[in-house]
């Protein structure tokens, strides 16, 4: 049983709130993640150990459910602004 869109039920205030909020949790962790990969191609290197590399460029992924989020929410708002005009 598929659970039903929830961002539907949300009003277009809530969804702007929850909008920037993702969006500036993913900023931070994005910053933080690029140091820690800038940190990790610095040690890959002087190391010789290149799996690192690997790693680094891996760990980005993880913001990916981020962005699909924010991309929902987005076209959530421009649907019901669209409904509206």
């Amino acid at each position: 049983m598929m659970k039903a869109n929830k961002l539907s039920e949300l009003s277009i205030e809530e969804l702007e709130s929850k909008k920037k909020t993702i969006l500036g949790a993913s900023i931070g962790i994005g910053i933080v993640m690029i140091i820690a990969c800038c940190a990790l191609f610095y040690f890959a290197i002087s190391s010789k150990s290149f799996a690192l590399i690997a790693v680094g460029m891996g760990s980005l992924t993880t913001l990916i459910p981020s962005f699909i989020s924010i991309n929902q929410i987005n076209t959530e708002i421009r649907s019901r602004k669209s409904k509206y005009l």
